[in-house]
């Protein structure tokens, strides 16, 4: 049947939900893209020793590409100690043996392709290893030596240089500095690390390192590579004479917080309140950097892209970052730290679209990564989960997993149906969960290291993902080995058990992103639909009306052709936590 939506689907509800939002001018793939990222370790081993590779990828893009997504990103696979898994770079143009050779990745890349598969790689420019030939250069010259420019290195305050240089505090835990000790045996000069000790911050105001970075960048796209999701894209400038900073008690460790959240009921743009900017956080240097990087992608045939992990608040100040001649691409994390909420849900689609259209780009969205709780246990929680923190089994108001799973379909349905690029995470299209019940031996998070055990980290989220059931490792190798260890009930998560399974999620999710490219809605643009009560989204985007209930009671439907629904919805009624599609 046909959508006969009432009078009350008219105009948008105030002047600043413009009907027709623009996402700027232009054609290029990056624009709409629902980008699909895989954590090399954990997506599928190819010789059973428990870790996930290249080969591994390579085995199972057809799957991907049945899914419906136009590109893959992966985490590093570069030559690492692997203190960090794999963010702490040893060599930027080598693949650690880990993970495979070159030719793996070459063979990778080209199966990508050849399955029309946009391939964007990670690029870690903020940080080295401290097993990087510049870092151990930079340890074996003297202070003030061009080797030592190379990097953050500072001398000491108090007598004897015994204090560290600043009050900064690590992202993973414990002080920002690491005391070095001289050739002969005494205490030396500090080096500044924003996160674990082992990764040692670059000097970007060395013309050196910029330039040593503009090669690596040239070496991955000779090689045919689409772009670069770049890490901690916000962090390579420090404010000048690195003054002492004590935090908020609400920011997120990497520079995003409660700040900018609204609470239920308050009428007041998101963008209002503009947090302190850290000294070690979303300096204005680094744009001149990104101008740098974006020249050299116009080098190159085809559209580039760069995609930055900026925690920036807020939106407009974090649009800095996708201005024409800087990156294409920015994570939204207002986004996805956003409460299930739908007055706060509405707030931050609508400052996205405003912040990222007014320099003429799009809006992205995620809900999971390989840093945060997964989004099917996150909407669930009882209690705050600030970002890098994790879950455990001690941890407060642990998730419902059958409430977390029912939202998590919900919001990936609103998701999937607004204009711009989406991120979906590895195992999110099967409902994967956190997984809280880890093993204190088996964890390997820094932070779970530098903490004491007081936050867990991230290792819930980075689980080897499950294929087929009943098999060892869930299929994700050839052995029972998992490199961190898999929950035993996950069986009805693998993908062999939900292909072609009516009300799966991952036949949802091949769905949307079958109907999102039918109906261009990637390219499209929104109006909201007013009508529905404080507790519901209602939008249109071209020949497709959204409506997902975000309340506590069920609402009434428009008749109307259902095209997807997140969860079985009676004849005009939409149940609480579910999201539906209609033919418009």
């Amino acid at each position: 049947m046909t959508v006969e939506l009432t009078e009350t689907s008219g105009a948008p509800e105030s002047s600043s939900q413009a009907s027709l939002i623009a996402l700027g001018s232009g054609t290029e793939w990056w624009r709409s893209a629902v980008i699909y990222q895989i954590y090399p370790r954990s997506f599928a081993d190819s010789d059973g020793d428990g870790i996930g590779d290249l080969p591994g990828i390579t085995s199972r893009l057809d799957s991907l590409a049945d899914l419906g997504v136009d590109a893959i990103w992966l985490s590093p696979f570069y030559t690492s100690p692997q203190h960090d898994a794999g963010y702490d770079v040893a060599d930027y143009v080598g693949v650690d043996p880990l993970f495979g050779t070159l030719s793996d990745f070459d063979a990778m890349l080209a199966k990508a392709h050849e399955l029309g598969l946009k391939v964007i790689v990670d690029l870690v420019p903020n940080h080295t290893s401290w097993d990087h030939e510049w870092f151990a250069a930079a340890l074996a010259a003297p202070a003030g030596s061009p080797e030592r420019d190379r990097y953050m290195f500072r001398d000491g305050l108090g007598e004897n240089g015994e204090i560290a240089p600043n009050n900064w505090q690590s992202v993973f835990g414990g002080p920002m500095w690491e005391r070095t000790t001289d050739a002969d045996g005494t205490p030396g000069q500090w080096y500044l690390h924003i996160f674990d000790v082992s990764q040692p911050d670059l000097n970007w105001e060395n013309p050196w390192v910029r330039e040593q970075m503009l090669g690596v960048l040239r070496f991955w796209l000779d090689r045919g590579v689409d772009g670069f999701r770049v890490d901690v894209a916000h962090g390579l400038i420090k404010e000048a004479g690195l003054p002492d900073y004590t935090p908020p008690a609400d920011a997120g460790s990497m520079g995003g917080g409660a700040s900018t959240a609204l609470e239920p009921g308050i009428d007041s743009d998101i963008d209002s309140d503009d947090p302190p900017t850290p000294p070690y956080w979303a300096q204005d240097g680094v744009h001149e950097i990104y101008r740098a990087w974006h020249e050299v992608l116009d080098e190159y045939e085809g559209d580039r892209v760069l995609c930055a992990e900026a925690w920036v608040e807020p939106l407009t100040k974090l649009a800095l970052w996708v201005r024409p001649d800087e990156m294409q691409q920015a994570f939204n994390f207002t986004y996805l730290e956003a409460a299930w909420n739908a007055h706060e849900l509405r707030a931050v689609i609508d400052s996205s679209l405003s912040a990222y259209g007014a320099v003429g780009a799009p809006s992205t969205w995620v809900l999971s990564n390989h840093d945060v709780v997964r989004h099917a246990s996150r909407l669930a929680l009882g209690a705050d989960n600030l970002q890098g923190d994790g879950l455990g089994p001690n941890s407060p108001g642990l998730p419902d997993t059958a409430l977390g799973l029912r939202r998590a379909r919900a919001a990936t349905a609103v998701m999937l149906a607004l204009p711009g690029s989406s991120y979906v995470y590895q195992g999110e299209e099967l409902g994967l969960p956190e997984a809280i019940h880890l093993p204190d031996a088996a964890r390997q998070d820094p932070t779970w290291f530098r903490t004491k055990g007081e936050r867990y980290g991230r290792d819930g989220c980075r689980v080897p993902i499950p294929w087929e059931a009943g098999t060892p490792s869930y299929g994700f190798g050839p052995s029972a080995a998992s490199w961190l260890p898999q929950p035993t009930d996950w069986d009805a998560y693998s993908r062999d058990r939900q292909i072609g399974v009516p009300g799966s999620t991952l036949e949802l999710y091949k769905l949307a992103l079958s109907l999102r490219a039918r109906h261009e809605l990637g390219v499209g643009s929104i109006d909201w639909i007013p009508g529905f009560g404080d507790d519901v989204i209602a939008f249109s985007n071209g020949a497709v009306t959204v409506i997902s209930n975000i309340g506590s009671v069920p609402v009434e439907l428009p008749t109307g052709a259902v095209l997807l629904a997140s969860e079985s919805v009676e004849e005009g009624v939409l149940p609480v936590d579910t999201t539906v599609w209609l033919a418009n």
